[in-house]
């Protein structure tokens, strides 16, 4: 053991002998190579000084500063605020991400629940299993037109560019993996919108399909695809169906349309499309222009479609001719300051009556001589997911209007309590699908909460003076008391006129009694 270990020393010994000449041996070198280039080496003090051809480089070697480091991470910072400011990509973003202060409490109405379209939400884990489903689309467009997915995959990859920069933020998605998603959450949309129109067993799906067919989760699916954060740029999908029909340029506003059919049950009314306007519709996949409930115009992704059509059914609206006033409120978020119009309790007190007005444009308020005459309005599960996906698009997009943010808080504004939701079911105004009527007072009274509104900035503004003008009214809340009092059933009015009758033959007895005393018979 001895020998083994004095063995294990001497090796030891021989290695750093070993190591120690070589290290001796590379130093002169080195400083040879170094003179040979006339460079000079100095060491005064600490400090090193390199003098190359003459010139002097006065900078220190070694580690650099945690200050250096600092200013570095700056300029990279800067450099990538320059790149955003000169790419001029603001103006092209229209796929937002909802603001946070509306997001607040509300996540389920705007995170998708069964499919994800786009980059905001793909790769999520509870989202995956609707990607076979996609696959299975894709698939079946190639069958039947007996193409090539390189076609679709090419034709994409050129809008690739064009199409990151509808999506607000970095989208860190590979340049391969963005065009694929592409072309399969297009294609998945695109087969849901003509199987909704033409029939899903026409385009080649078994009748128990469990998602192309019009039944099981495909409500869920179809709240899903009207969220904000869940949408393909139109042109995307214009692109894909061209190609599906050969004629990519030509697609006419088609996808246009038959998403308007496809979303048709969201709708806030219960004027769904008739027989007919179906018939026209399947007629429309040949390209023709016999059914176009939308005027011609370039539209951004499918929300902005559900938006377009709730407003331009029938007359557009009247455009605004009130003065804008300037004043401390205009741009506020606070409820108190955004009271366009008293409740329906208080407009009763008032004399107002409500009548529901014959219409499917739900938002076309009409006042006149004190009758308040309100569209039908219907409200089910998915009604408010769908009301604040809206609002967010207009609180986010600037060249669009708040024509719905404006009509929600009209009826935020009405609606207190559930006796104002009551009444207003008992008027035939509202028809709700809901648990109770205080749970859809809860619900208006919760979707504009957090939203930035001016007052004076609504279509309804006029509307809305010329009720509160009513109101103020004083004959008119003293005549809306003595009804309310005297009036409000058949046993009250017995009452009222017994009141008076005897208050009449009270006075007259007075009368008699105070006229024979003065002049005795």
């Amino acid at each position: 053991m001895v020998a083994v270990f004095n063995k294990e020393l001497l090796s030891w010994y021989l290695i750093t002998l070993k190591l120690k000449e070589t290290v001796d041996a590379r130093i002169p070198s080195c400083s040879r190579s170094v003179e040979s280039l006339g460079v000079e080496t100095r060491q005064p003090s600490n400090e090193l000084q390199i003098e190359i051809n003459g010139d002097f480089d006065n900078s220190k070697e070694g580690p650099k500063s945690p200050e250096s480091e600092w200013m570095i991470t700056v300029r990279e910072k800067l450099d990538l605020a320059q790149k955003d400011d000169v790419g001029g990509t603001w103006g092209k973003i229209c796929i937002y991400r909802v603001p946070q202060y509306l997001r607040d409490g509300e996540d389920k109405a705007y995170i998708p629940n069964i499919v994800s379209l786009g980059p905001y939400h793909h790769g999520k884990k509870r989202l995956r299993p609707m990607e076979r489903h996609k696959w299975r689309a894709f698939y079946q467009i190639l069958k039947r037109g007996n193409q090539d997915a390189k076609l679709y995959l090419d034709s994409i990859k050129e809008l690739e560019e064009r199409a990151r920069d509808c999506y607000e933020g970095q989208i860190t998605i590979s340049s391969n993996d963005f065009v694929e998603m592409m072309v399969l959450d297009g294609c998945f949309v695109l087969e849901l919108f003509r199987g909704a129109a033409e029939g899903f067993i026409k385009l080649g799906y078994a009748r128990c399909d469990p998602v192309f067919a019009m039944r099981g989760s495909m409500h869920s699916i179809q709240r899903d695809m009207i969220m904000l954060e869940n949408q393909i740029p139109m042109f995307i999908l214009d692109t894909l169906l061209g190609l599906q029909f050969g004629q990519p340029d030509q697609t006419g506003g088609l996808v246009a349309r038959l998403a308007l059919h496809f979303f048709d049950p969201l709708m806030p009314t219960d004027e769904p499309l008739t027989k007919s306007d179906r018939n026209k519709m399947v007629s429309s996949l040949g390209f023709t222009n016999t059914f176009d409930p939308l005027s011609d115009q370039s539209y951004l992704h499918c929300l902005h479609v559900f938006r377009q059509s709730l407003l331009r059914r029938g007359p557009q609206m009247e455009p605004r001719k009130w003065i804008k006033r300037w004043s401390h409120s205009s741009r506020v978020a606070d409820k108190r300051r955004t009271q366009l119009i008293h409740c329906v309790t208080e407009l009763k007190e008032a004399g107002i009556k409500f009548k529901k007005r014959k219409t499917d444009r739900f938002w076309d308020i009409k006042f006149k001589d004190g009758v308040l005459k309100i569209p039908r309005l219907l409200i089910h599960d998915g009604t408010k997911s769908l009301f604040l996906n809206l609002i967010a698009f207009e609180q986010s997009h600037l060249d669009c209007g708040n024509e719905i943010t404006s009509y929600v808080i009209f009826m935020d504004n009405l609606i207190n309590s559930q006796e104002d939701v009551g009444y207003l079911h008992y008027c035939g105004i509202i028809e709700h699908w809901l648990g109770s009527d205080a749970d859809v007072a809860d619900l208006f009274n919760r979707l504009c909460q957090e939203v930035v509104f001016d007052i004076n900035n609504s279509y309804l503004s006029e509307l809305s003076e010329k009720v509160n003008r009513f109101y103020n009214h004083k004959w008119n809340s003293w005549r809306a008391s003595l009804m309310h009092n005297y009036f409000s059933n058949p046993w009250a009015i017995i009452s009222f006129f017994a009141a008076v009758i005897l208050l009449i033959l009270t006075a007259g007895q007075t009368f008699y009694g105070i006229y024979g005393y003065y002049n005795p018979p």
